[in-house]
């Protein structure tokens, strides 16, 4: 770990907490702290892989004017078990940052465990009038689907990653103009680690009760990127939609696309369905669902097959106590996911939450492939 990387670190803090301490009524503290245990097998009578992750985050922010925010936010996690004695690299990929400044420490990379701070939001924001102007390290959200988002060109992210809520951050300058109170056009340049840029326009505005966006950009620089979205509803079920086409500049030739589109329907007793479909012509390659799971993800690959069929159901059986079903049928691969989930608050801020994941599928093989994950998690926010 480099030591100005520390530096910078610590006088963050510093500075937030002098902040806090003098202009208390500017300043905002929250997080969570929460424990992990986790086990990946085959079959459950078999070998079990397990890893058990201390999980904290921290979120600052200082209001330095009525026009003027400073934001810092970081993750820090504590890993031993399994994963991290038996996985290559494994401490690189919990470690590693995408973004244009490195701000991810590896403070402790041991043979059992591992311990890694990130800084995943760090920007001022600017407002006045109808402009915003925000610069460095935010999330981009330009999704409309819960699952699948083929326009979330910036900073993509699994569904299956459920205990990173908050989702990954680009190091980007990102300009909006609110033309009216459903309207607004929104220009972003993002770079990366690689100094590649990602730039892309949007305009969003209404029509007929229906949220409309169209999107237009480059990128890494390896792509033109065009793209449409939209959000309203059909007789009180939601209807979204998002697409993407993706023009090689390298090979004229190559033209991929993506197009995903849900509905979802809350009824009166809080009963929770949601459908979702995803089509794309990219060419995946992966030989298993453990690959997947553990890639580092862009836009373009936000699925590993090209067909994706989802339903999913939940309910809050009491104030307390509720649970939810999802599945993904992969008929290219012959296979599906089922994730079964139980959420029980203990107190007020304190959750206990247990989720099980199994995918099953053959890929280009015709032995069968069988994956499961389990999670129990104790949560406490403050």
């Amino acid at each position: 770990m480099k030591s100005y990387k520390l530096i910078i670190l610590l006088l963050l803090i510093l500075w937030f907490g002098s902040a806090r301490s003098s202009q208390a009524q500017k300043f905002t503290m929250n997080g969570y702290v929460g424990n992990m245990q986790s086990v990946m097998f085959e079959e459950i009578d078999d070998s079990w892989f397990s890893e058990n992750l201390f999980h904290n985050r921290l979120n600052f922010k200082y209001y330095a004017t009525n026009n003027l925010v400073f934001a810092l936010e970081l993750r820090t996690r504590f890993i031993y078990g399994d994963f991290v004695k038996t996985i290559p690299g494994y401490s690189d990929f919990v470690s590693s940052d995408a973004g244009y400044v490195d701000l991810s420490w590896l403070i402790a990379d041991k043979p059992s465990f591992l311990l890694a701070t990130t800084i995943d939001r760090l920007y001022l924001d600017y407002s006045v009038g109808q402009l915003q102007i925000r610069l460095g390290r935010q999330r981009i959200n330009w999704a409309q689907n819960l699952v699948w988002n083929p326009n979330d060109i910036f900073n993509a992210y699994s569904y299956f990653d459920f205990d990173y809520a908050e989702r990954p951050g680009s190091d980007a300058l990102r300009i909006q103009y609110y033309t009216g109170s459903s309207s607004a056009l929104e220009l972003v340049i993002k770079t990366d680690s690689s100094t590649r840029i990602t730039a892309a326009g949007k305009y969003l505005f209404g029509v007929s009760g229906y949220d409309i966006q169209i999107l237009g950009g480059t990128l890494n620089e390896k792509d033109l990127v065009l793209g449409t979205g939209w959000s309203g509803n059909i007789k009180g079920a939601a209807f979204r939609g998002e697409f993407s086409w993706f023009h090689s500049f390298k090979n004229t030739h190559k033209e991929e696309f993506m197009i995903s589109v849900s509905s979802d329907y809350s009824f009166k007793n809080s009963l929770f369905i949601g459908f979702e479909f995803l089509y794309s012509n990219i060419d995946y390659d992966y030989n298993s669902f453990g690959e997947f799971y553990f890639t580092t993800l862009s836009v373009k690959n936000i699925a590993f097959t090209d067909i994706n069929l989802m339903a999913q159901v939940s309910y809050p059986f009491t104030p307390l106590f509720a649970g939810s079903f999802a599945a993904i049928y992969y008929p290219s691969e012959n296979g599906f996911f089922m994730g079964p989930s139980i959420e029980y608050s203990l107190k007020e801020n304190l959750s206990l939450y247990f989720v099980l994941q199994h995918f099953q599928g053959k890929f280009d093989t015709d032995s069968l492939q069988k994956t499961s994950f389990a999670f129990l998690r104790l949560k406490w926010n403050f």
